[in-house]
């Protein structure tokens, strides 16, 4: 149980750090600020530190599945709260399946 704890954080902040890492070069692409360009990538290392580490108490399958769903969710709601992303309603639907996808693979 503590190694399935565990694995949900790593996953969990790495999916934060490689989120953040998104933004920040999102960013980065708008403003071609090099500090900007810098903290994207350290994200991403953090991101890929973690991630790493997770694999020491999941099966690698079900580690990269839900760092990409994760991932995807906060990057779509922070593109369209903060730089104004239009979704569609397929979009919409794809995210809810995201969310239900997770709940599947840890079933």
């Amino acid at each position: 149980m503590l190694n399935k704890k565990l694995f949900f954080i790593l996953v969990i902040l790495a999916a934060i750090l490689e989120a953040g890492g998104d933004i920040v070069l999102k960013k980065w692409a708008l403003d071609n600020k090099n500090l900007i360009f810098a903290l994207g990538l350290a994200l991403y290392l953090g991101a890929v530190i973690l991630w790493a580490f997770s694999l020491k108490h999941e099966v690698l399958s079900k580690a990269i599945s839900v760092v990409t769903i994760v991932n995807l969710i906060i990057v779509v709601l922070v593109g369209v709260f903060y730089f104004h992303d239009n979704l569609s309603l397929v979009n919409k639907l794809g995210i809810v399946l995201g969310i239900i996808s997770i709940a599947l693979i840890e079933a």
